[in-house]
């Protein structure tokens, strides 16, 4: 079997070659990585829907990030398909769950890339975080990401990985891929505008300053920093409605954005490499994206066809 590969595609073999392409030619990449995914999964089985609901996620994420060297970890695995082949394993794609062939989710002793062996649900936040902690007594500045989706972020594991990490104030970046909820359409542009501003670099610095600036001066102090908080806090709840729960264990929120605009997922994201500490990306996706069966019909049909 010869699986059709685009052109753009047909060049990477790994995230080195991907950074190397122009930002206008993200969305052609991501178009054919989900045709190639298409072409494989309908003829020998696999987990469909999950993975083409992440397409243009897993491009920006190792468009952005300096993998392997930044450490990216899946949430149970079912989504990795695109990492799989973006990582040096397209041409063996189609061996995918098969017979001496590669493993169906991320393989620590399959690839440098394959940051923690997955298969069991809301286990990536303890484990990036546990990635995150050990490089900070290492004095590494490196990145940590975990990508999870929203079904997996309702497990008790996941609560616990959250509350570890806001304690621990350790850099790491959760992605929470919600792919059962949609952006309301009326507000959707000004979430979109607020995670622009929330995100540049000139809103954190400015912001980090007034910060140090208020607690200096003794006439206002703490209380002044205090207010400032509530202030912020209050604007934010009322436009985000599901920011109050993460920032209240000290993750900075940051969304909903559109899971499927690929050069806003990287302006975000390299946005979001400046700004230390915990924070939560929210992704709204559509699993299935691209293949109209698996957006139409029944999600669980479209899970893993063929498996």
């Amino acid at each position: 079997m010869h699986p059709q590969t685009g052109e753009l595609l047909s060049k990477i073999e790994i995230p080195e070659d991907l950074r190397k392409l122009r930002e206008d030619q993200l969305p052609q990449i991501s178009e054919e990585l989900r045709d190639f995914i298409v072409d494989v999964v309908s003829k020998k089985g696999g987990h469909f829907g999950a993975s083409l609901g992440v397409v243009e996620l897993t491009v920006a994420l190792h468009y952005v990030f300096n993998t392997p060297v930044d450490q990216l970890v899946w949430d149970v695995g079912h989504q990795a398909y695109g990492h799989k082949i973006l990582t040096d394993r397209r041409k063996v794609f189609h061996t995918n769950r098969k017979y001496k062939g590669i493993s169906g989710f991320p393989k620590r002793s399959e690839s440098e890339y394959d940051t923690f062996g997955v298969g069991h649900s809301s286990t990536s936040i303890s484990a990036a975080l546990g990635m995150a902690v050990a490089n900070h007594f290492k004095k590494d500045d490196r990145q940590h990401i975990a990508v999870i989706g929203d079904g997996a972020m309702t497990a008790g594991m996941a609560f616990e990985g959250l509350n570890h990490a806001g304690v621990e104030n350790s850099n790491l970046l959760v992605v929470l891929n919600d792919n059962c909820m949609s952006i309301d359409p009326n507000v959707g542009a000004l979430k979109e505008y607020l995670t622009d501003i929330t995100t540049s670099h000139t809103y954190n610095k400015m912001r980090d300053e007034v910060w140090h600036l208020l607690g200096k001066i003794s006439k206002f102090g703490p209380n002044a920093q205090e207010l400032v908080s509530k202030v912020e806090n209050a604007v934010k709840s009322s436009l985000l409605k599901h920011s109050n729960y993460f920032e209240s264990l000290n993750f900075r929120y940051f969304g909903p954005i559109d899971g499927h605009d690929v050069n806003h997922l990287v302006k975000v994201m390299k946005d979001l490499k400046d700004i230390p500490g915990p924070k939560i990306l929210h992704c709204v996706t559509v699993k299935g994206k691209g293949y109209q069966p698996a957006e139409d019909c029944d999600t669980t049909k479209w899970h893993a066809p063929g498996v």
